[in-house]
């Protein structure tokens, strides 16, 4: 090897430190450059940049554009890339530190918006659905599918019923534009006789806090929905997300 051979390892930036610290099993230098890390990733080619390119930019201590490149806010986080990659390399990992690097408020206005409307409502909904106009739409839903479908005449459907086996969470967008499309779950949940109750606090299933790499956001809707849980004794959490 030519003694001006560029090392890896000499090329730390700033950011790769941190992340090293935080990401101790994300086997960073493992790299093998092989691309099958872009090679199914659905966020390839978008803003220039694709997982391989982002990884290799990290090594290369290029910090200023691993930290400012739109592109972390386009990948979504499937781990596709980990599940492909033979050295299981933490991609996401990389991207989420990436996108806690952003000021606060220069991030996404959609995420950024429905993380803040979460957290000023006791339902935990992204969409800002208040405790009264879920209970609401679910009773108008559910008197509708017993008139209209007689085979589920007998359909229950609960809200903070205590000591229920399951807890079921619900994406708020459908209850709010789409409530319809809670019916299909609630049928067979019905047809199995499964012990179940939505809440009405903490019932949201979304949680944009987490996209929006707010770690404290995070944990304050996750705590909000567990004590909802626990305050109703539910043996089993079930997320729809």
């Amino acid at each position: 090897m030519k003694e001006d051979a560029i090392k890896l390892s000499e090329q730390k930036g700033e950011f790769r430190k941190k992340v090293e610290d935080l990401l101790p099993e994300g086997n960073l230098d493992l790299c093998l450059t092989c691309g099958t890390c872009s090679a199914g990733c659905p966020a390839t080619g978008l803003e220039n940049m694709d997982a391989r390119k982002f990884l290799r930019m990290v090594m290369y201590g290029m910090d200023e554009e691993v930290t400012t490149t739109p592109w972390v806010w386009m990948c979504t986080m499937c781990q596709r890339c980990i599940y492909a990659c033979p050295m299981r390399i933490d991609i996401p990992g990389l991207v989420y530190q990436a996108r806690a690097s952003w000021p606060r408020e220069k991030r996404p206005k959609g995420i950024l918006g429905s993380c803040d409307m979460a957290l000023k409502t006791e339902t935990c909904s992204a969409m800002g659905a208040s405790v009264e106009d879920w209970k609401f739409v679910v009773e108008d839903v559910l008197e509708e599918v017993r008139e209209t479908q007689p085979q589920f005449k007998d359909m229950e459907v609960h809200i903070d019923k205590v000591g229920a086996e399951i807890f079921l969470n619900q994406n708020s967008r459908e209850p709010v534009t789409e409530a319809e499309e809670m019916v299909p779950l609630w049928k067979i949940l019905h047809t199995v006789g499964a012990d179940w109750t939505y809440g009405a606090k903490g019932w949201a299933a979304e949680n944009y806090c987490m996209f929006l790499a707010d770690d404290k956001a995070w944990e304050e809707i996750v705590r909000r929905k567990a004590k909802a849980v626990d305050e109703l004794k539910c043996k089993v959490w079930l997320n729809t997300e």
